[in-house]
Order: structure tokens, then sequence, then C-alpha cells
């Protein structure tokens, strides 16, 4: 079993106005649900959400969510935030089989720096910041780390060739592209681009007169 446990409440009322209520008590209201079990109404703590998902692994935290003496092994399956102050309003907790495959989203963090890429003026660009794995819970890896060190300005690191642990497999198309590089504007490139503005304003206008030329003359043979 996992060893973050986390408390939570039954038996909360489920209307608007009783949910407000205990967001200002700071208990959060929340569902858990899963493995064939009917629905259970709980709240939890804001403070003890907020250790509970503090290690590494943070959102894929593997919980020993216990409601009323019963434990469930659960992992946060959604987090519902004010759309403005991005404070937890609900939580959806998933109760899991620690046996059984899951899909959960992985962080992805580069390392490495890509000289190549830099002495080219390019930008390395993280396409996909998480990656759905499919794996069991207590083997969800805290992130994937991806090295860019070898990178060139003709490289893109696709899913296909992101190593992951030993029995995660990664749930997408392997073409996908998670790592891609970016050219990025010169000063000489835009001091080009200024003057082939310019250019074409000049022309523009000198177009203008040669017309406007033309109609006077125009103007005067008709008279």
């Amino acid at each position: 079993m996992s060893e973050t446990v986390l408390l939570a409440d039954s038996g909360r009322a489920t209307g608007s106005a009783d949910a407000r209520r205990m967001r200002r008590d700071d208990q959060i209201p929340a569902v858990v649900y899963g493995q064939g079990m009917e629905p259970i109404s709980v709240s939890v703590a804001r403070r003890d959400l907020r250790l509970a998902l503090s290690g590494p692994a943070g959102m894929n935290t593997v919980l020993d969510l216990t409601v009323d003496g019963t434990v469930y092994p659960a992992i946060v399956k959604e987090m519902q935030r004010h759309p403005v102050r991005r404070t937890v309003q609900h939580v959806d907790f998933l109760q899991i089989n620690l046996n059984e495959e899951i899909r959960v989203n992985v962080p992805v963090r580069l390392e490495g720096e890509a000289k190549a890429v830099i002495s080219e003026n390019g930008l390395v660009d993280l396409a996909m910041a998480e990656i759905e794995v499919s794996t069991t819970p207590k083997n969800i890896p805290d992130e994937i780390v991806i090295d860019v060190t070898d990178l060139t300005m003709d490289t893109t690191i696709t899913l296909g060739d992101v190593t992951l642990p030993s029995g995660v497999v990664a749930t997408g198309d392997d073409e996908w592209a998670v790592v891609t590089v970016l050219t990025m504007r010169t000063p000489v490139l835009d001091a080009e681009d200024e003057a082939a503005e310019a250019d074409g304003e000049a022309a523009d206008g000198e177009a203008a007169e040669v017309d406007g030329d033309a109609e006077a003359a125009g103007d005067d043979d008709a008279e």
C-alpha cells in the first residue's frame, strides 16, 4: 500500500451553497469512484491535500484515501480550480487496483545544453509538456527526462525516440513530436526585412507617381 495517507470525511451535503460553505472552512468537496464501487461524496482538508500531493510524484501520488476507517488506494483523476483565483474547488479521486495498469500523464523535463542549436541561434522547444503512459500505479515515474545535448537544428525528438522506464509504455503515436527546434530571428534578418519593406514601399510610391502623371496627361489630352 501507499505510504501517503489522506483522510476524507463522508456524508457531505452536495448542494452549491454547502460546497461554498465548505470551501470557506478550507474543506474541499470531492468524490471517490472506480473499481465497481458506488461513488462516495466526501470532503478533504485543503492543507492535507496540499501536503499529500507535495512529494515528487505530485498529482500522480498513490494515496491511501481513508474514508470512515476504510482505505481506498486512489489517485487524483481530476482537479477543478477556480477560473481566476486558481484555488482547488473540487477533486475526483479514482480508486485503483495496485496490480492493474492505469493511464496517467507524466511531466517531461529537459536536461543538457544543445550547443549546436544555440550556436545557430535556435531555440529548443518542448512541444509536449506531459506524456500519457500506461503502467501499474507503483511503477508511475515522477517525471520523464529527455537529454537534448545532441540536438541539432534539423533534429526532432518524437514519442518513439523517448526512453521510458521498464514497464512504462507511452499511449500516443510514435511520430508525435515531443521536442522540436525553433529558428530565432536575428538582427541581420530583421534589418534585411526592414530594407525589403522600405524598398517595396518606395516602389509602390514610384508606381503611384507614374499612375498620377499618366492620369494628368490623359486629362490634358481630353481638354
